[in-house]
Parts: C-alpha cells; sequence; structure tokens
C-alpha cells in the first residue's frame, strides 16, 4: 500500500500498521506492506516512527503510479492535487482509502465514478465522525430500511466551544480561545466555527442515507460565530442547550440538508454530548432510532476508521470482491432551505411599554408564523421580549424578521435560532 500524508493521522496509521501487523495479517490473511509515503519534505526527521526513511518520496503521482502498489490511502486533505492523485491511483485499479470530507462533499461523483469504471473499491469511514463506526451501517447495514432522517453533532471543536459557552458562561471568544490553547480548535479554525467542515460531513451522510448525490453546495450551512452568552442562557431557561447541529430528512419526493445552530432540549440524547465528543442520531422507518456516539476527532480515533477501510479494501482485493456501488437511484430533489419548516426562538430588545407584545404578534400573524410560547420580562425602562414559534419556513420567519425590527418599540433583534429536537 501507499500513503499519501503522514501528519497526525497518517503517523498513527503507521504506528497501528507496526504495532498491530500480525493481528492485521491474521485478519486479512496476507501482511501489508508500505511501498511508500508521499510527503511534502521526506528528509524531515519523524522521531521514532517505525518506518524505514528511504520509503518517503516527495512525488506523490510517481507513488500512485507504481505496479506494485494494491492500495493507495489518501490523507492529505483538500481538492487537488488529491482528487488526481486518487483518480490516478484508481484508473492503475488500485483502490482507495480515504478521509477527504471536503473533496467527497465537493466531487464525490467524480471518485466513485472512476471507481465504477476501474472496478475498485472507494472507502472513507474516516471523512465522518473518525472512529464512529457510522458510514459503513449507512451504506450496507441499513439499506434494507427507509432512512427518513440523520441528525447529530458532527464537530468536535464547535461541541467544545459550545459545551464551554454552556457549562462556564464563557463567550465565544472566550471559549475558542480555550479551544485553540488545548488543541481543539486550528490556528485557523474557520472551517470549524463558520460551519464547513459539518456541512461537507452532512453532504456525505445525506448521499448515503437517501441514495442522491448530496453535494456541499445543497447544505444550508451556518457556523457558530453569531451564537452569544445570551443565547445560551436563554437556551437553558427553556430547559434546552446550544449545539452545532448537522440535520439531513426525507420528506416524500424530496430530501432537506442544514447545518446550523439549534437549542434542543436537554432529555434528547444528543444535549448530553459534549466536549469533543461526536454523535448521529439517525432515524428509519423499521429500525426506529439509533444512536453513534464516540471520538469524532483526533489521531488515533480516525486512524482506527483508516485501518478498518484498509482491512475491508485488502480482503476484497484477496477475494476478487468489491464492495458495494454508490447507491444513487433515488436521485431525489434538495429542498430549498427557503421552504424548509422549523420552530424558532426569537429574542427582541423592545420599550417597556404597552402594545409593545400586541404588535409583535400581529406580524407574526400577518406572515401566517404561529406562536407557541411568549415571555416578556421588563427592566426598567427596557424589556426582552422572547417568542417561541411552532414550525415556520425560513422565508417566512425571514420576513417576519425584517418586519418585526422595523417595529418602533423594538430597538433590536437580539437573536434568532432554531429550537430542534421536541
Amino acid at each position: 500500500m501507499a500513503l499519501l500524508g503522514c501528519g497526525n493521522v497518517g503517523t498513527e496509521v503507521v504506528r497501528l500498521l507496526h504495532e498491530q501487523a500480525d493481528d492485521l495479517a491474521a485478519r486479512i490473511g496476507e501482511p501489508l506492506e508500505l511501498a511508500g509515503i508521499a510527503v511534502r519534505r521526506p528528509d524531515k526527521d519523524r522521531g521514532d516512527l517505525p518506518v524505514r526513511r528511504e520509503l518517503f518520496t516527495a512525488d506523490a503521482q510517481a507513488l500512485v503510479s507504481r505496479a506494485d502498489v494494491d492500495i493507495v490511502v489518501e490523507l492529505v486533505g483538500g481538492i487537488e492535487p488529491a482528487r488526481t492523485w486518487i483518480t490516478t491511483a484508481m484508473a492503475g485499479g488500485k483502490s482507495v482509502v480515504t478521509g477527504n470530507k471536503a473533496l467527497l462533499a465537493e466531487d464525490g461523483g467524480t471518485l466513485h465514478d472512476a471507481a465504477a469504471v476501474a472496478g475498485v473499491d472507494l472507502y472513507y469511514e474516516a471523512s465522518v465522525a473518525a472512529a464512529i463506526p457510522l458510514l459503513r451501517p449507512l451504506r450496507e447495514s441499513l439499506h434494507g430500511d427507509r432512512i427518513t432522517k440523520v441528525m447529530g453533532i458532527v464537530n468536535g471543536t464547535t461541541n467544545f466551544i459550545l459545551s464551554r459557552m454552556t457549562e462556564t458562561g464563557a463567550t465565544f471568544a472566550e471559549a475558542l480561545d480555550e479551544a485553540g490553547d488545548l488543541g481543539y480548535a486550528e490556528a485557523d479554525p474557520t472551517a470549524d466555527i463558520e460551519g464547513f467542515d459539518a456541512a461537507s460531513k452532512a453532504a456525505i451522510l445525506a448521499g448515503l442515507a437517501f441514495h442522491t448525490r448530496v453535494g456541499a453546495a445543497h447544505v444550508y450551512r451556518e457556523g457558530i460565530t453569531e451564537v452569544s452568552a445570551s443565547d445560551v442562557a436563554s437556551a437553558e431557561q427553556m430547559g434546552c442547550v446550544v449545539k452545532l447541529l448537522c440535520i439531513a430528512t426525507r420528506e416524500g419526493d424530496d430530501v432537506t440538508v442544514r447545518v446550523h445552530p439549534a437549542m434542543i432540549p436537554k432529555s434528547h440524547p444528543l444535549a448530553g454530548v459534549n466536549g469533543a465528543y461526536n454523535a448521529v442520531f439517525v432515524e428509519a422507518e423499521a429500525a426506529g432510532r439509533l444512536m453513534f456516539y464516540g471520538a469524532g476527532a483526533g489521531g488515533a480515533p480516525t486512524a482506527s476508521a483508516v485501518l478498518g477501510d484498509i482491512v475491508a479494501v485488502a480482503r476484497n482485493r484477496r477475494s476478487g470482491a468489491r464492495a458495494a456501488s454508490e447507491s444513487t437511484y433515488a436521485d431525489l430533489a434538495v429542498r430549498p432551505m427557503g421552504d424548509v419548516t422549523t420552530r424558532y426562538h426569537i429574542s427582541l430588545d423592545v420599550e417597556d411599554e404597552a402594545g409593545v407584545l400586541a404588535a409583535a404578534a400581529q406580524v407574526f400573524a400577518d406572515h401566517d408564523v404561529s406562536i407557541q410560547t411568549v415571555r416578556q420580562d421588563g427592566r426598567d425602562d427596557d424589556a426582552l421580549l422572547v417568542v417561541v414559534t411552532h414550525q415556520a419556513t425560513d422565508a417566512a420567519l425571514a420576513a417576519t424578521v425584517d418586519e418585526l425590527a422595523k417595529l418602533p418599540a423594538v430597538r433590536q433583534v437580539a437573536s434568532v435560532m432554531r429550537v430542534e429536537g421536541g
């Protein structure tokens, strides 16, 4: 096998290949041998990594083209040159294991088509939720069922930040700094805190669950940068917590795929998933509700998923078998977010005067948005008006919020957040 990339995950893959060599050989039927490792700096000191220095190369394209390589493991990430390396490997008859969520969400169709043409395997368990066995159950174990919903926490960085805001009352900036100090946040955390990472994973999950090609462009995305300490406090008053959720649902011949922060009741299983852990809730017609929970990030947990895929691919190659190919027969339409119905929590800073509640209620009524609960707390000449709606479309709620902001007694729309899970 050839390994592309030797960062945190690649290093752990090499270590596990060495430490578990005998067990892996027994499971596969013959040993795994590293033919080469492509890195940017082949001469870099890699400490006590158990591999011969001469296996390192800067020429990934040449490595994946070698005739003596059966399996290529891509752990570099990004779109290019990873896509070229993977398609080159497949064209040469090599099966591929990857953890590249961005590429799979951006152009997974190209990879699946290349695998089908070449008659090779494409495995990517490590692309979503690291060590948690999730994609294979969706792709294989639940193929006899109809999945109707997938909802989960799939980004450890944002979950850590929101957990700390809930536990300590910290602001977003303070919790982000702590996540960086502990190594949970990258130097540039944009992909995590703006929801891009979770959106890529949502696209992969939705594609597998609903037998439809879903790309990153189909996923509605909001990050957590606008979540405030007051939002977290409001959630507490409602018996809820705030989480960044990945949600994919099937309704008839349509699917919806979205990533955004939301309040969920403390009684919901996802509410207790804290720190850098991940969990995904799956609902299916026959199986009912299933929950997958575990370490969703980190070198060793992700390497565990990679090794599981390597064993499966190697066993298939020895037996002349192939894994189940991509399933896109349903080809369902992705519903625009403006047509998606959800519940909302809206906080308004208003003048503490008579008629404010009536004026706000009329705006909701004008846009056919029904109110579930309302609370008004006065503070001298200020007041906080909190409204929780019943189901409303995103478009209707947006129009409602715009009009609320124009009311003379409304000083500002303090926050708008969706409510899920109950």
